[in-house]
């Protein structure tokens, strides 16, 4: 599985790159405090495939990287997705080296 560094997707949002980020908590875990990507919940994530690009990177991010890393592999596995990453760490790594007064649970 790919994995990115929260460091990595920081530069990848400063230089403007194009790629699409998933956010696979429950909504209600997305609203307390997200990096503004797309929020598909893991248990909806395989019938939610029409919303994942295909033709870019996609980084797909949860709490801390477990939800992610279990969502990239059904979508492999059952949909044959070749352009996803971890977010390593999930948001509480980007809570502790970016933004330490972001609201996490």
């Amino acid at each position: 599985m790919k994995e990115i560094s929260v460091q990595e997707l920081k530069q990848k949002i400063d230089n403007k790159e194009d790629f699409q980020l998933i956010d696979v908590r429950e909504t209600f875990e997305y609203e307390t405090s997200n990096l503004d990507g797309v929020n598909i919940p893991l248990g909806g994530i395989l019938i939610e495939t029409d919303k994942i690009a295909t033709d870019k990177p996609v980084i797909v991010q949860c709490r801390s990287g477990k939800r992610s890393a279990a969502a990239i592999m059904q979508l492999e596995q059952m949909h044959g997705f070749d352009n996803l990453y971890n977010l390593k760490g999930g948001i509480l790594a980007w809570q502790e080296a970016f933004d330490p007064n972001m609201p996490v649970y």
